[in-house]
Protein backbone atom coordinates (compact mmCIF):
# COMPACT_ATOMS: atom_id res chain seq x y z
CA UNK A 1 0.00 0.00 0.00
CA UNK A 2 1.34 3.14 -1.48
CA UNK A 3 1.66 6.18 1.28
CA UNK A 4 -0.49 9.10 0.93
CA UNK A 5 1.58 11.25 3.30
CA UNK A 6 4.39 11.34 0.92
CA UNK A 7 4.47 14.09 -1.71
CA UNK A 8 3.16 13.33 -5.08
CA UNK A 9 4.51 15.96 -7.08
CA UNK A 10 7.90 17.94 -7.07
CA UNK A 11 8.14 22.17 -7.95
CA UNK A 12 10.35 24.89 -8.04
CA UNK A 13 9.61 28.52 -7.44
CA UNK A 14 11.98 31.37 -7.95
CA UNK A 15 11.65 34.29 -6.09
CA UNK A 16 14.06 37.25 -5.85
CA UNK A 17 15.84 37.36 -2.63
CA UNK A 18 15.69 40.81 -1.87
CA UNK A 19 11.39 40.68 -2.33
CA UNK A 20 10.60 37.38 -0.31
CA UNK A 21 13.93 35.17 0.40
CA UNK A 22 13.57 31.85 2.03
CA UNK A 23 14.03 34.02 5.36
CA UNK A 24 11.35 36.14 5.28
CA UNK A 25 9.34 32.46 4.80
CA UNK A 26 11.11 30.76 7.95
CA UNK A 27 10.26 34.26 10.03
CA UNK A 28 6.31 33.99 8.53
CA UNK A 29 5.79 30.07 8.66
CA UNK A 30 3.24 30.12 5.28
CA UNK A 31 2.49 32.61 3.08
CA UNK A 32 0.36 33.40 0.03
CA UNK A 33 2.20 32.79 -3.21
CA UNK A 34 0.54 35.58 -5.02
CA UNK A 35 1.36 37.96 -7.80
CA UNK A 36 1.72 35.42 -10.28
CA UNK A 37 0.88 36.71 -13.63
CA UNK A 38 1.95 34.05 -16.34
CA UNK A 39 -0.48 31.31 -17.64
CA UNK A 40 1.73 28.43 -17.42
CA UNK A 41 2.64 29.09 -13.78
CA UNK A 42 -0.77 29.72 -12.68
CA UNK A 43 -2.29 26.63 -14.46
CA UNK A 44 0.40 24.85 -12.85
CA UNK A 45 -0.93 26.05 -9.61
CA UNK A 46 -4.28 25.88 -9.68
CA UNK A 47 -4.65 22.45 -11.55
CA UNK A 48 -1.41 20.26 -10.35
CA UNK A 49 0.04 21.87 -6.97
CA UNK A 50 -1.79 19.74 -4.20
CA UNK A 51 -1.45 20.33 -0.41
CA UNK A 52 1.91 18.39 0.64
CA UNK A 53 3.93 18.83 -2.47
CA UNK A 54 7.27 19.98 -1.54
CA UNK A 55 8.92 22.98 -3.54
CA UNK A 56 12.46 23.81 -4.03
CA UNK A 57 12.90 27.37 -2.93
CA UNK A 58 14.59 29.52 -5.72
CA UNK A 59 16.34 32.67 -5.25
CA UNK A 60 16.50 34.64 -8.48
CA UNK A 61 17.83 37.70 -9.20
CA UNK A 62 20.83 36.86 -6.63
CA UNK A 63 23.99 36.59 -6.69
CA UNK A 64 24.68 33.93 -7.43
CA UNK A 65 21.20 32.45 -8.05
CA UNK A 66 20.03 29.38 -6.76
CA UNK A 67 17.99 26.98 -4.81
CA UNK A 68 18.24 28.19 -0.95
CA UNK A 69 16.09 25.84 0.55
CA UNK A 70 12.77 23.72 0.69
CA UNK A 71 8.97 24.86 1.22
CA UNK A 72 5.53 22.92 0.96
CA UNK A 73 2.52 23.40 -0.74
CA UNK A 74 0.27 24.37 2.24
CA UNK A 75 -3.42 24.97 1.03
CA UNK A 76 -5.31 23.66 -2.07
CA UNK A 77 -5.57 26.77 -4.88
CA UNK A 78 -7.14 29.88 -4.36
CA UNK A 79 -8.19 32.79 -6.01
CA UNK A 80 -5.37 35.50 -5.74
CA UNK A 81 -6.82 38.71 -3.73
CA UNK A 82 -5.03 40.74 -5.79
CA UNK A 83 -6.70 40.73 -8.51
CA UNK A 84 -9.54 42.57 -7.65
CA UNK A 85 -7.85 45.30 -5.54
CA UNK A 86 -7.31 48.33 -8.10
CA UNK A 87 -4.01 49.72 -5.53
CA UNK A 88 -2.69 46.35 -6.58
CA UNK A 89 0.26 46.46 -8.85
CA UNK A 90 -1.19 42.53 -9.62
CA UNK A 91 -4.89 44.60 -10.46
CA UNK A 92 -6.85 42.99 -13.37
CA UNK A 93 -9.41 44.99 -14.57
CA UNK A 94 -10.88 41.61 -16.25
CA UNK A 95 -10.86 39.52 -12.99
CA UNK A 96 -14.34 39.13 -11.37
CA UNK A 97 -14.86 37.61 -7.88
CA UNK A 98 -17.44 35.27 -10.26
CA UNK A 99 -14.62 34.00 -12.41
CA UNK A 100 -11.14 35.05 -11.17
CA UNK A 101 -8.36 34.90 -13.51
CA UNK A 102 -5.24 34.48 -10.90
CA UNK A 103 -4.76 31.98 -8.56
CA UNK A 104 -2.15 30.72 -5.92
CA UNK A 105 -1.11 28.69 -3.03
CA UNK A 106 -0.08 29.17 0.31
CA UNK A 107 3.35 27.94 0.61
CA UNK A 108 4.86 26.53 3.96
CA UNK A 109 8.70 27.24 5.32
CA UNK A 110 10.58 22.98 5.73
CA UNK A 111 14.03 24.18 5.28
CA UNK A 112 16.73 26.47 4.76
CA UNK A 113 19.86 24.33 2.96
CA UNK A 114 23.07 24.80 4.74
CA UNK A 115 24.49 26.02 1.31
CA UNK A 116 23.19 27.34 -1.56
CA UNK A 117 22.69 25.34 -4.59
CA UNK A 118 23.91 28.25 -7.25
CA UNK A 119 22.29 28.00 -10.96
CA UNK A 120 26.17 27.10 -12.37
CA UNK A 121 26.30 24.03 -9.80
CA UNK A 122 23.35 23.02 -11.45
CA UNK A 123 24.42 23.33 -15.23
CA UNK A 124 27.42 21.21 -14.27
CA UNK A 125 25.65 18.46 -12.68
CA UNK A 126 25.60 15.71 -14.64
CA UNK A 127 22.56 14.16 -13.48
CA UNK A 128 20.58 17.60 -13.60
CA UNK A 129 21.38 18.42 -17.55
CA UNK A 130 17.98 18.00 -18.52
CA UNK A 131 16.34 19.79 -15.38
CA UNK A 132 13.34 21.91 -16.40
CA UNK A 133 14.87 24.92 -15.06
CA UNK A 134 17.92 25.09 -17.33
CA UNK A 135 15.30 24.72 -20.20
CA UNK A 136 12.41 27.17 -18.93
CA UNK A 137 14.90 30.06 -17.20
CA UNK A 138 12.13 32.48 -16.74
CA UNK A 139 8.97 30.17 -15.66
CA UNK A 140 8.43 31.46 -12.02
CA UNK A 141 6.74 27.78 -11.30
CA UNK A 142 7.70 24.74 -12.50
CA UNK A 143 7.79 20.69 -12.12
CA UNK A 144 10.38 19.02 -10.70
CA UNK A 145 11.53 15.46 -12.01
CA UNK A 146 11.99 13.71 -8.67
CA UNK A 147 15.39 12.52 -9.27
CA UNK A 148 16.51 16.30 -9.48
CA UNK A 149 14.88 17.17 -6.53
CA UNK A 150 16.70 14.76 -4.33
CA UNK A 151 20.05 15.83 -6.19
CA UNK A 152 19.50 19.40 -5.42
CA UNK A 153 18.09 18.85 -1.91
CA UNK A 154 21.72 16.31 -1.46
CA UNK A 155 23.37 19.14 -2.90
CA UNK A 156 21.92 21.86 -0.28
CA UNK A 157 23.07 19.51 2.39
CA UNK A 158 26.46 19.56 1.95
CA UNK A 159 26.19 16.11 -0.07
CA UNK A 160 26.70 16.48 -3.81
CA UNK A 161 29.82 18.42 -4.07
CA UNK A 162 30.73 22.21 -4.71
CA UNK A 163 31.71 25.08 -2.61
CA UNK A 164 29.70 25.86 0.64
CA UNK A 165 27.84 28.99 1.06
CA UNK A 166 29.67 31.72 2.13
Amino acid sequence: MADSSKPKRFWLVKSEEDVYSIDHLEKDGTTPWDGIRNYEARNTMRDLMKEGDLVLYYHSNASPPGVAGLARVASTPYPDPFQFDSESPYFDPKATREEPRWFLVDMAFVEKFPRLVALAEIREHPDLEDMTLLRRMRLSVQPVDPAHFEAVCAMGRGRGGGAERA
